[in-house]
C-alpha cells in the first residue's frame, strides 16, 4: 500500500496541466484520468459539510488536481465519507443529487461542472490543488478525531483496530483550549490527572491510571524517551507549540519502549517539514503580564520535491500567581527532511530551549489551605520562597534524526536517534511546617547545579506479508539508551516567614559546601518483537521484549560506588474483533519494567518497578469517521513502589499499588458547526503493603472520579460568520490528602472558555484572533495534597488565566 500510494501522488502531479480544449471533446487525458480513478483506491475521511469544502478536502486526501465553478457551488450540503474507495465512486457519492457532475480534462485534472440546462453556459472553473495524502499516524490531524496512531504499536495502526486504550490530543485541540504546557494539554484526557503540583508549570506531571510513582517520567518525543527521571532535577519539558499531536497510551508499554511507567505514556510528535509552503506568526498577551511571540515556517527547498525544511520558534514570559516568581522561555526547532529516493527518507531535527526562569514548585501546609490556621487561610498567591534567592535556570539542547528506508513492498527499516545535553541551576527556599502555634512557617533551602548527557537510539525492521489468509505486520527492534547526570546540592536552613503578612529580602541562608554530590548513570538495551495478525475481522497482537539494565551511583563526598545489573522479559497480547458496523470489542494483557536511578537510605539503587495489566474494552467508529467512542475497564498492579522521604533525601520501599477502573471517552463532529469531546474516569487505587500503615489505603493525589466535556461551535453564516466559541468543564473528585486517608481534598469543577474569530470577515485575510480563558469563574481550590510524616504540602490550583493570541498565516 505504501508504494502504491507514492505512485499515485507522483502520477497525479505529473499529469496535471492547465485546462484547455472543448468541454465536449474526449481526449487522451480524459482516458488517462478515468483509468486513474478506476484503478486507484484512496483512503478518505471527509466530514459532513458544504459541497465545496468537501471537494477541497477530497482533493487534499486523494492528492488530485480539481477544478470547480468560480462562483462556488451554492449552499449544497453533503454527507461525510470515510473508508477506502475509488476516485470515481467517491465523486459519485459526493455529487449525487447536487446538480453537479464531473469530467476528466487535460492531464487527468477533474473538473466539476453544473448540470447544464437549455441555454445555460458552464461557468469558468477555479483550480484547487493538493499535495497531501491520507492521515499519517504521527502527523497533523484536522479537528479532534485521529484515526491512526504509532504510539501503541510503533506501526501505522488504526486506533479502532488497536487492542489498547489510546487518546490523541490533536494540534487543533491544544490551540482551541489554550494549552501552554503538555500537562495542560492532558486536562480533558480520561485516565489522566494533571493537578499533582497545582499551578506550577516547571515540569509536566501526568498521573495515568492512578499510578503516582514517577509521573514526571511519562513523556516521550518522536518515539524516544525525553530522558526525564524523578531521581534528578534535569527533567526535560517540551513546549506544546512545537508539537503536532500527543498520543496518550493507557497501560504498560514496556514491550516496545523499555523503561516506562505501568500507567502509560504520552507520546509527542514534533512538527516536521512539509512539502507545501506555509507559515504563521503569532503574538500573544494576557493577564499576569503574559506575553509571547511564535513563528512556524515550512516548505520545499527544491523544485524536485526532495528537500523540505521547518523552522519553529517561540519566546514567552509571564508573572505567575505567586508573588515574585516568574516564567521565561526561548526555544527554537529547525528540521530538514531529505527524500534521497522514493524509498529512502531522513529527517534531521534539533530542539534548543533556554528557560531563564522556571516559576515555582512549592506547596503550602494543609492547615491554612484545606482548613484554617488560627482562623485564617493562606492566599492563593502566597510565595513561601524569597525572590532575592529564587532561581530555576534550565538549558536543554536535543539533536537527532529519523531514518526510513523501504527495501521493497515487504520490508522497511527505520532508525531514530537523539542526543541530549542539559544543565540546571536551582536556588529554592521552601516551607517545612508551622512553628508551634504561631503564624510563622519554618523554611529550608535546596539548591545547586546539575548536568545531564544522554542519548537514545531505536532500530526497527518492519515486515508486511501474508501467510495463507492471515496478514502480518511484524516489527523487530533493538534499542539502547544511556544517561549520565552529575549534581551537587546543599540544604541549609532559612529564616521563618509569616504567610499571612510575608516580608521578603532577608532569606537567612548561608551557603557552604555541598551536602550531596553524585554521579549517576543508567544504560539500558532492549530487544523486542511484535506481530500483528489480521484474519478477516479478527486482529491479534503478540509482543515480547528482553531488557538489560545497568545502573551506577558514585557518591563523590564519600567515594562510595554502588550499582546493579538487571534483566527482564516483558510480554503483551491483545485480541480484537472488528464488526462491519464499526464496533470493535477487545481484551489485552501487558507488562512493564521501569528501573530507576533513585537510591534508598543506604545509598543503594531501589528495586525496579514492574507492572501488569488486564484490560477489556470496546471502541466504535462509524464509516463517516465523525465519531469515536471508547470504553475501557482495567485492572493494573505496580510492584516495588518507593516513596520519597524528605527527611533522608532518599526513597523508602513500600510494596504494591493495585488500580482498577473504567474510562469512557467520546469525540464527535456532530455537524459542520459543532465538535464535542467528553470523558469520564473512575479509578479505585489502593496500596497492597502488608504490615505497613498504608496497606489498603488510597494513594494521595489520585481522584476516584473525574469527568470533562468540551464543545466548539463555529458560525458559518449570518452576523456571527467567522466566530467560533469553545467552552468546557473539568470535574475532579475527592482524593486522599494524607497517607492514612484521614484528610480529604475536596472535589472541584473548573470552567474554560475560548473565542476564535476569522478576521478575514473584516478585511484581514489569513488572520485570526483567539482568546482563551481558563478557570473562567476564578475558582479558588486546592488541586492536591501530599501530606506525609516528613512533609505537609498542598498545591493551589491555577487562578483565572486570560490570553489573547493574534495569528497571521501565509
Amino acid at each position: 500500500m505504501r508504494r502504491l500510494a507514492a505512485t499515485t501522488v507522483i502520477s497525479g502531479i505529473a499529469l496535471a496541466c492547465p485546462l484547455s480544449g472543448n468541454a465536449a471533446e474526449i481526449g487522451t487525458a480524459e482516458i488517462i484520468g478515468a483509468e486513474i480513478a478506476q484503478s486507484n483506491v484512496v483512503l478518505l475521511n471527509i466530514p459532513a459539510q458544504d459541497l465545496d469544502r468537501a471537494l477541497t478536502t477530497f482533493a487534499d486526501q486523494a492528492n488530485l488536481k480539481l477544478m470547480f465553478p468560480s462562483d462556488g457551488l451554492g449552499d449544497v450540503k453533503v454527507s461525510g465519507l470515510k473508508g477506502e474507495m475509488t476516485v470515481d465512486a467517491a465523486l459519485g457519492t459526493l455529487l449525487s443529487g447536487s446538480g453537479y457532475t464531473w469530467r476528466y480534462t487535460d492531464g487527468g485534472t477533474i473538473t466539476i461542472e453544473q448540470l447544464a440546462t437549455s441555454g445555460e453556459n458552464v461557468t469558468d472553473a477555479v483550480r484547487v490543488e493538493a499535495n497531501s495524502v491520507d492521515e499519517k499516524a504521527d502527523g497533523p490531524v484536522p479537528g479532534y478525531i485521529a484515526t491512526k496512531s504509532l504510539a501503541a504499536t510503533k506501526t501505522a495502526t488504526p486506533i479502532l483496530e488497536t487492542s489498547q486504550s489510546i487518546t490523541v490530543v490533536t494540534r487543533d485541540q491544544m490551540e482551541d483550549q489554550g494549552s501552554q504546557t503538555i500537562m495542560q494539554a492532558m486536562r480533558y484526557t480520561p485516565g489522566a490527572f494533571t493537578g499533582q503540583v497545582g499551578a506550577s508549570n516547571r515540569y509536566d506531571y501526568v498521573i495515568l491510571r492512578g499510578l503516582v510513582d514517577r509521573s514526571i517520567d511519562n513523556i516521550y518525543l518522536d518515539g524516544l524517551k525525553t530522558m526525564s527521571d524523578d531521581s534528578t532535577y534535569s527533567s526535560m519539558q517540551v513546549d506544546p507549540y512545537f508539537v503536532e499531536r500527543a498520543d496518550v497510551v493507557k497501560g504498560p508499554a514496556s514491550v516496545l519502549y523499555g523503561r516506562s511507567s505501568p500507567g502509560g505514556l504520552v507520546a509527542l510528535s514534533s512538527k516536521k517539514p512539509q512539502f507545501e509552503q506555509q507559515g504563521e506568526v503569532e503574538l500573544s498577551y494576557g493577564n499576569r503580564n503574559q506575553r509571547g511571540v511564535g513563528f512556524d515556517l515550512t516548505g520545499p527547498l527544491d523544485e524536485a520535491g526532495k528537500l523540505a525544511y521547518r523552522l519553529v520558534g517561540k519566546a514567552d514570559a509571564a508573572d505567575t500567581q505567586f508573588e515574585g516568581a516568574e516564567e521565561e522561555r526561548y526555544a527554537i526547532s529547525p528540521s530538514l527532511t531529505t527524500n534521497f529516493t522514493d524509498d529512502t527518507r531522513v529527517t534531521l531535527m534539533a530542539y534548543l530551549q533556554k528557560d531563564p526562569e522556571g516559576g515555582t514548585h512549592n506547596g503550602v501546609p494543609s492547615e491554612g489551605t484545606l482548613f484554617p490556621r488560627n482562623g485564617k487561610y493562606i492566599s492563593t498567591g502566597f510565595f513561601d520562597g524569597d525572590p532575592s534567592l529564587e532561581a530555576f535556570e534550565r538549558t536543554q539542547n536535543m539533536v537527532g534524526y529519523q531514518f526510513e528506508h523501504d527495501f521493497d513492498e515487504t520490508f522497511t527499516a527505520r532508525q531514530n536517534f537523539r542526543f541530549l545535553d542539559a544543565d540546571v541551576h536551582i536556588d529554592q527556599i521552601y516551607q517545612t511546617g508551622w512553628v508551634g502555634s504561631t503564624d510563622e512557617l519554618k523554611r529550608s533551602y535546596g539548591g545547586g547545579d546539575e548536568t545531564m548527557r544522554a542519548y537514545a537510539v531505536d532500530n526497527q525492521l518492519q515486515a508486511d506479508f501474508a501467510t495463507s489468509d492471515i496478514d502480518h505486520t511484524v516489527l523487530m527492534g533493538f534499542d539502547y539508551q544511556h544517561r549520565r547526570t552529575e549534581n551537587s546540592w546543599q540544604f541549609p536552613s532559612a529564616s521563618n516567614i509569616n504567610p499571612f503578612s510575608p516580608t521578603y529580602g532577608s532569606p537567612g541562608v548561608t551557603l557552604g559546601a555541598p551536602t550531596t554530590s553524585n554521579v549517576r548513570t543508567l544504560e539500558q538495551a532492549g530487544l523486542y518483537l511484535e506481530d500483528q495478525f489480521s484474519y478477516e475481522n479478527w486482529r491479534l497482537s503478540l509482543g515480547l521484549r528482553q531488557d538489560w539494565v545497568e545502573t551506577t551511583k558514585l557518591d563523590r563526598l564519600t567515594n562510595k560506588k554502588t550499582g546493579e545489573d538487571r534483566q527482564k522479559l516483558t510480554k503483551r497480547a491483545g485480541i480484537l474483533y472488528l464488526f462491519d458496523n464499526g464496533v470493535a470489542p477487545y481484551v489485552s494483557y501487558s507488562e512493564s519494567f521501569n528501573p530507576s536511578l533513585s537510591s534508598d537510605v543506604a545509598g543503594n539503587p531501589i528495586e525496579p518497578s514492574g507492572g501488569t495489566q488486564y484490560e477489556a474494552g470496546v471502541k466504535y467508529q462509524p464509516e463517516n469517521g465523525n465519531l469515536m467512542l471508547s470504553a475501557a475497564a482495567f485492572y493494573l498492579e505496580q510492584d516495588n513502589v518507593a516513596i520519597y522521604n524528605a527527611s533522608t533525601f532518599a526513597y523508602d520501599p513500600l510494596g504494591k499499588i493495585e488500580s482498577q477502573g473504567l474510562e469512557l471517552e467520546a469525540r464527535a463532529n456532530l455537524n459542520e458547526n459543532l465538535s464535542v469531546i467528553a470523558s469520564y474516569t473512575y479509578t479505585d487505587a489502593a496500596y497492597d503493603a502488608p504490615g505497613d500503615t498504608k496497606d489498603g489505603k488510597r494513594p494521595m493525589q489520585v481522584p476516584e472520579h473525574m469527568a470533562s466535556i468540551w464543545g466548539d461551535y463555529g458560525f458559518h453564516s449570518g452576523a456571527l460568520d467567522g466566530l467560533s466559541i469553545g467552552a468546557g468543564a473539568r470535574f475532579v473528585g475527592e482524593m486522599a490528602g494524607n497517607e492514612s486517608n484521614t484528610i480529604t481534598v475536596p472535589d472541584y469543577t473548573i470552567f474554560d472558555l475560548a473565542l476564535n474569530y476569522d478576521m478575514a470577515k473584516v478585511g484581514f485575510d489569513n488572520t485570526d484572533l483567539r482568546i482563551n480563558v481558563n478557570n473562567l469563574l476564578d475558582e479558588e481550590y486546592v488541586a492536591s495534597c501530599l501530606i506525609t510524616q516528613w512533609s505537609d504540602n498542598c498545591y493551589y490550583g491555577e487562578e483565572r488565566s486570560i490570553l489573547a493570541t493574534l495569528r497571521y498565516r501565509f
